[in-house]
């Protein structure tokens, strides 16, 4: 065999033992981790949701033949009946590997009804009927759920593995009817009412769960944050499930908010050892956030191409600076070649912001060149460049449940790129740039900035108590969560 082919046959097997890399839609930028405390708030939302929307609920009617002594056989047929309370003594969510179990125990119901009886015999000439109400307390009821979770579409799946109900005992308060009726009634009618109830609330669970699969699975794939950008929050790889949290990963990259998301297959197994993806420096947090740098490069760079690389400064605070006999000191061939002309300001980025995030700080440098235009009647003339490098020092901070920042100039490198007015000194330019990049540029960035990005949170969730904490991987948000059911997040999301 030819050296050739050997070669060749050893570049085939090698690409196929090489895994491929991931394409940037495939891979995580946002982890975000919900503790036990979180896992519990959201425990007992999903339990006071799930009791409003089972009272009332309606049970079927239950028809029964009651052989009373003495008297003999007695039809009786309740209805009506209707659960109309619920208390949930106590409660629990458990995480793990294999899903997440909620239970509920020391549960008590309260149920309404209406009974009818009717008695014949042939050796009685008319027939005896009866009717009346009854009011059922249901004593040490548990239930459980467990769900299984996994990631498909780019969406959360979420799968009923188990959904069970036990009654432990009911009492039974009749109203009307003689007191022959009521043992023999309690006797033939308790188990009954015990599992009617029983395979009712368990129906209404699972339809519930079914409900709730579907909300998820129609969550978006891209949050809005302006005209311009949206930051896709579709979910890639495994959930993390341990027996304290629960964690997810999503791309959280931000586009333009008209680009179509990838579609994504299905998620492996839960078993494969994702390790935690958030730290929070309290445990006590009910859920926390890390953005990897890439989000804020993602950020930057699509910014810079759709509204910050070129931008005509025509109005100044200081309206001096825009006619050349406000630079005739400052650069006087300016003004001599074209005396008492209007000028613009052309800034353009020449690059997309670097952004470098440490333990203490946020650095932020900002490469730009500054043209200077005249104006001569319909002709704007360039008549030099000035290249810029701004550097900077930022903050963030959260509003409501926006990470916003705030940007602060801490030095100004300039040199001169070309010029057709003679030489331009720097430092007698550099005081006046400095201004205008103080009164003008940085205002402008830090309202944008200021507003900042949603944090991708379900509907209704607000954020409370945050902290914020930065690495030279990312930033991470540690907070506790508060639920408001008014809240319409429909205009952030498509």
């Amino acid at each position: 065999m030819s050296p050739l082919i050997i070669q060749l046959i050893i570049i085939i097997i090698s690409s196929l033992l090489i895994p491929p890399q991931p394409t940037t839609a495939d891979q995580s930028f946002i982890s975000i981790l919900i503790t036990q405390n979180g896992l519990d708030f959201v425990k007992n939302l999903l339990i006071t949701k799930a009791v409003s929307a089972f009272t009332p609920t309606q049970l079927t009617n239950i028809g029964k033949v009651i052989r009373i002594p003495v008297i003999g056989n007695v039809n009786v047929v309740l209805s009506d009946i209707i659960i109309y309370r619920v208390n949930v003594g106590l409660s629990q969510v458990m995480p793990s590997v294999h899903g997440v179990t909620i239970g509920g125990s020391d549960i008590t119901c309260d149920l309404s009804m209406k009974w009818h009886y009717y008695y014949a015999s042939p050796f009685v000439p008319v027939s005896i009927s009866d009717t009346g109400t009854a009011f059922v307390k249901v004593e040490g009821m548990e239930m459980g759920v467990t769900l299984g979770l996994d990631i498909r579409g780019g969406s959360l799946n979420l799968s009923n593995l188990e959904c069970n109900c036990h009654i432990d005992d009911i009492s039974i308060d009749l109203d009307g009817g003689k007191s022959w009726f009521y043992q023999g009634f309690l006797d033939a009618f308790k188990d009954a009412i015990m599992s009617t109830a029983a395979k009712t609330i368990t129906e209404r669970l699972n339809a519930e769960i079914s409900k709730l699969a579907s909300v998820l699975q129609s969550f978006p794939k891209l949050i809005l944050v302006d005209n311009l950008a949206a930051i896709n929050v579709t979910l890639v790889n495994s959930p993390f499930l341990s027996d304290r949290s629960l964690g997810f990963e999503i791309n959280g990259l931000f586009v333009a908010n008209k680009t179509n998301t990838h579609a994504y297959g299905n998620s492996v197994n839960v078993l494969d050892g994702l390790q935690p993806p958030v730290h929070c420096s309290s445990p006590s947090k009910m859920i926390g956030m890390t953005l990897d740098v890439a989000v804020f490069k993602s950020a930057f760079a699509l910014y810079y191409n759709a509204m910050f690389k070129h931008w005509i400064v025509d109005k100044l605070p200081e309206r001096s600076l825009l006619n050349t006999t406000g630079w005739r000191f400052i650069i006087p061939q300016l003004y001599k070649k074209y005396p008492n002309d209007n000028m613009t300001l052309n800034l353009s980025l020449t690059d997309p912001p670097v952004v470098q995030i440490t333990q203490q700080k946020v650095d932020a440098t900002v490469y730009a060149d500054l043209v200077l235009d005249v104006l001569e009647g319909v002709d704007t003339i360039p008549v030099a460049c000035i290249s810029l490098v701004i550097s900077g020092t930022g903050s963030v901070q959260i509003t409501g449940n926006n990470l916003a920042a705030h940007l602060k100039m801490d030095d100004l490198t300039m040199s001169s790129k070309w010029s057709k007015i003679g030489t331009l000194h720097m430092f007698l330019i550099q005081p006046v740039m400095w201004t205008l990049i103080e009164t003008v540029f940085l205002p402008y960035v830090n309202a944008r900035i200021g507003t900042g990005f949603p944090l991708p949170l379900t509907n209704g969730f607000m954020l409370q108590n945050a902290e914020i904490i930065t690495s030279s991987s990312g930033i991470t948000v540690c907070s506790d969560v508060t639920y408001d059911d008014s809240f319409d997040g429909t205009q952030i999301y498509t």
